[in-house]
């Protein structure tokens, strides 16, 4: 095949174009910060167990402490009622009765208090717990929020770039020979499609060509499409190609 110079060295903007519609299309649909935001959803999932269970644990010693304060009012309700019915017996019998009574209560309310104390302590280190692993997850969610805003942007970003890359590729395109821009095309399923020769080196696989292969090359018409022997894009020849 046959094509000017001036046609082959569009061919390397075109790959050039190529090259960025790749970079932008892996952007749009493998954004950087997609990782990330997948290892931040396992540790907020993790979080979350962590932080249903601490929260049942402090809901159950709530609940202890509940029903602990409402056995304490019932005992004072009890010695209070107790002791208004001391002070009001005449029969020793009774008085005496009540009297015990009114001491072994004093000592359940001194056991539910102490029951109590221990409670509230307990409750408060639940609470604590919970309020440090709401504070962790909190921290998750708000980069997780963030890295997903950015990553948003990243990709419509990326994607408007495809759009403008594509029409700039387009136009460029139609310069071309259909028969120049379908060798490209070709070769590009499997290389860079076109590449520059520099100092003998291609610049598609970045391997420098044996001095047999750079012969042929010399040899070869200006307007000759030459490929490299390695990766097969096209060899675009200027000056800088060291032939």
């Amino acid at each position: 095949m046959n094509a000017s110079p001036e046609h082959q060295r569009i061919l390397l903007d075109i790959a050039d174009l190529d090259r960025r519609i790749a970079q932008a299309d892996r952007a749009r649909t493998h954004p950087s910060q997609a990782a990330r935001i997948g290892e931040l959803v396992a540790i907020r999932q993790e979080q979350l167990r962590e932080l249903t269970s601490l929260t049942g644990t402090r809901d159950d010693v709530r609940a202890e402490l509940s029903r602990v304060e409402s056995d304490v009012a019932l005992v004072e309700q009890r010695r209070a009622r107790d002791a208004q019915r001391l002070a009001e017996a005449t029969n020793p019998k009774e008085a005496q009765a009540l009297e015990h009574e009114l001491a072994s209560l004093a000592r359940r309310q001194s056991d539910l208090e102490d029951a109590e104390l221990d409670l509230m302590a307990r409750v408060e280190e639940a609470e604590a717990a919970v309020a440090a692993q709401q504070a962790l997850l909190d921290i998750t969610t708000a980069e997780g929020t963030t890295l997903t805003a950015q990553g948003k942007a990243d990709v419509a970003a990326a994607a408007e770039l495809g759009v403008q890359l594509a029409r700039d590729r387009a136009a460029l395109s139609e310069t071309v020979p259909a028969a120049l821009l379908a060798e490209y095309t070709r070769r590009s399923a499997n290389s860079a499609g076109a590449a520059l020769l520099t100092r003998g080196t291609c610049g598609g696989c970045n391997i420098m060509l044996p001095g047999t292969d750079l012969n042929e090359i010399r040899r070869a018409p200006e307007d000759a499409v030459v490929s490299c022997p390695e990766c097969g894009a096209i060899l675009v020849r200027t000056e800088e190609s060291g032939l």
